[in-house]
């Protein structure tokens, strides 16, 4: 499916120059950016900027000096645009997302799927404490929930991150979403405008990849390897594009399984302070660690409000009651909560209250424990499994993924195919990386299957690849 935007690439230039004038990146009589300065930074042809400024210069959004360049005009705010050019820079993009069509094909083997098993959490002990919330609040399914979320999860929630994970929060620092997918939206919604550039790693959560680009981003990515980022190739990208956001998974990462040092989180969050990006701290594994406990999130590093942290709780508590909560200082938190109003209203009062007893119960932690042990049985089952195939993996410190590179013998793509004819399903390393090019990559979620059945599963695999031995990665 195209992802292309369906508007003229100079229609994208000009909204993101109008966006950055809106953001107060430039102000009224400021000098733009020369058009080779730009061409060179969105990657487009000269004559494409030129278009793009050139339209501002004809909707008085900027005006011209002789042989000096474009200037901001003070009429440049994007809320005197007139209505009919409002209408003429509206996008249309095609909606896709990769994952979402994997997940829906029905599979007996299913490798693609980030979940827990089921029967590995504690439904009975949930159940009764449904029963309890509607006790305490015998009215929960008469009323909607703020936008913010729940004021008493809240705080709950702003005493455990403080706690836990030495984080400066208030309970009004806090918005409850449902899910860290719908946070992810939201904050793209809030931020990006078209042609922004995104920092991104390489590989990452495809269904963020997909968000970005419905926003008409430019994705800019940076490389995560099982030592975490090169921070030197993070700061040449923060210097060469000056990115909104640099959107992250560094703790039991998705899909790679690496763990950014705490060395390197002081330091980015340092960069992200001097370039003004903000970060976006996708958090949803962190209690999934098998014998180190990961360290601090970003947020616990951050002075200046240039971090914007995730922590979602659908993986392993109760995935279906998509609990998520997003942490970050104002002027954002009112935006988001805005944003937050207008997709849903508020999550559901009910599955807030109902995680809300069920989190701070002690059996649960206890549970976590547990919890933790047997995903780390399920990872080792698959590492055996896989042992003297000359399939290659970095073994994970925590989380529910591995990370598979095939031999250069076996074209993933094919794999694929003949494995969905068998009922297995798993996700291939193109839809992970956002350049489309780690042909020879593969994700296998351990979490999912029982350890019979996942044995079985990792066998039928093996026997698909040697079959395909010689079809090679087609690109």
């Amino acid at each position: 499916m195209n992802t292309e935007p369906a508007q003229p690439l100079f229609r994208q230039v000009y909204e993101h120059l109008l966006n950055r004038m809106a953001r107060g990146e430039w102000k009224p009589h400021d000098k733009l950016p020369s058009i080779r300065v730009l061409a060179e930074e969105l990657q487009v042809h000269r004559l494409t900027v030129f278009k793009a400024c050139r339209e501002l210069a004809e909707c008085g959004k900027v005006y011209v000096k002789d042989k000096s360049g474009y200037y901001v005009s003070p009429a440049s705010r994007r809320d005197a645009e007139p209505e009919a050019d409002k209408e003429k820079v509206a996008t249309a993009y095609s909606l896709t997302s990769a994952l979402s069509d994997i997940h829906r094909l029905p599979a007996r083997y299913q490798f693609s799927q980030a979940l827990i098993d089921p029967n590995l959490l504690p439904n009975l002990f949930l159940s009764d404490y449904v029963k309890k919330v509607f006790d305490l609040y015998p009215k929960v399914m008469g009323t909607y929930s703020s936008a913010q979320g729940d004021e008493e999860l809240r705080g709950m929630l702003s005493r455990h991150f403080r706690e836990r994970h030495r984080l400066q929060l208030a309970p009004e620092e806090l918005v409850i979403t449902s899910g860290s997918q719908q946070a992810i939206n939201l904050i793209a919604g809030t931020v990006l405008g078209p042609m922004d550039a995104v920092l991104v790693e390489r590989p990452t959560y495809s269904v963020a990849l997909d968000i970005f680009r419905r926003r008409g981003a430019r994705l800019v990515p940076v490389e995560i390897t099982p030592e975490g980022y090169d921070l030197g190739q993070i700061e040449e990208q923060l210097r060469r594009h000056r990115p909104r956001m640099f959107y992250m998974n560094p703790t039991h990462h998705n899909p790679t399984g690496a763990t950014v040092p705490a060395w390197q989180r002081k330091r980015i969050v340092e960069l992200a302070e001097r370039y003004r990006c903000l970060l976006v701290e996708d958090d949803p594994f962190r209690d999934m660690y098998f014998e180190t406990e990961p360290p601090p999130p970003f947020f616990a590093y951050d002075t200046e409000g240039w971090v914007i942290y995730i922590s979602s709780f659908s993986k392993y508590i109760a995935p279906g009651l998509r609990i998520c909560a997003v942490a970050s200082r104002q002027p954002f938190v009112e935006q988001l909560v805005i944003a937050k109003a207008l997709a849903d209203g508020g999550t559901s009062l009910l599955n807030q209250k109902i995680f809300l007893h069920y989190y701070t119960s002690s059996r649960l932690q206890q549970h976590v424990g547990k919890l933790r042990i047997a995903l780390q049985v399920q990872k080792e089952i698959v590492e055996e499994e896989l042992a003297g195939s000359g399939w290659q993996w970095t073994t994970p410190q925590g989380g529910l993924n591995l990370w598979v590179k095939v031999p250069e013998t076996v074209s993933v793509d094919e794999l694929f195919m003949r494995a969905r004819e068998e009922s297995i399903s798993f996700v291939p390393g193109t839809i992970c990386d956002p350049l489309g090019e780690m042909h020879s990559w593969l994700r296998l979620s351990y979490s999912f299957l029982s350890a019979e059945v996942l044995r079985d599963g990792i066998r039928r695999l093996k026997q698909l690849a040697r079959e395909l031995e010689g079809s090679g990665p087609r690109e």
